[in-house]
């Protein structure tokens, strides 16, 4: 059974890259990214080229991403995400909140709470937060 693109989820790998896409247009505003760009962003020692071309024909697949030939650029292709990073991540915390506590948003944060330690000075940032949506 083929899964709609609201159920696929990003691999490591994949999430690696869409990190590096969703960057880019949070501090540019707009605009993609070549296969080289996108390669320069990730530490020594760097993936090679056909690994991360492989992962953005997936990307591209999946319809997590779209790309565009350079205007006079040859073979050059332009990454841009499709999906927003606030929009993969409501999606997937939705799943793990269906998942793994029951669809209760209030079991889940009780969870993150207890697990994460969290301090009395945040809990109380976050019920001001929650008191001001």
């Amino acid at each position: 059974m083929r899964q709609s693109n609201e159920e696929r989820q990003l691999t490591k790998a994949e999430m690696e890259i869409m990190n590096v896409l969703w960057r880019h247009l949070e501090t540019e505003g707009e605009g993609g990214l070549t296969t080289h760009q996108i390669i320069e962003q990730y530490p020594e020692p760097k993936p090679a080229y056909s690994t991360i071309a492989t992962f953005l024909k997936i990307l591209t697949h999946k319809g997590f991403i779209t790309s565009h030939k350079v205007e006079g650029g040859g073979k050059t292709f332009v990454f841009t995400p499709i999906i927003s990073r606030k929009t993969y991540t409501n999606r997937v915390m939705k799943e793990v909140k269906s998942t793994f506590f029951g669809g209760s948003l209030k079991s889940m944060l009780s969870f993150f709470a207890l697990q994460e330690e969290v301090s009395e000075e945040d809990l109380q940032e976050i019920m001001e937060m929650i008191k001001n949506k």
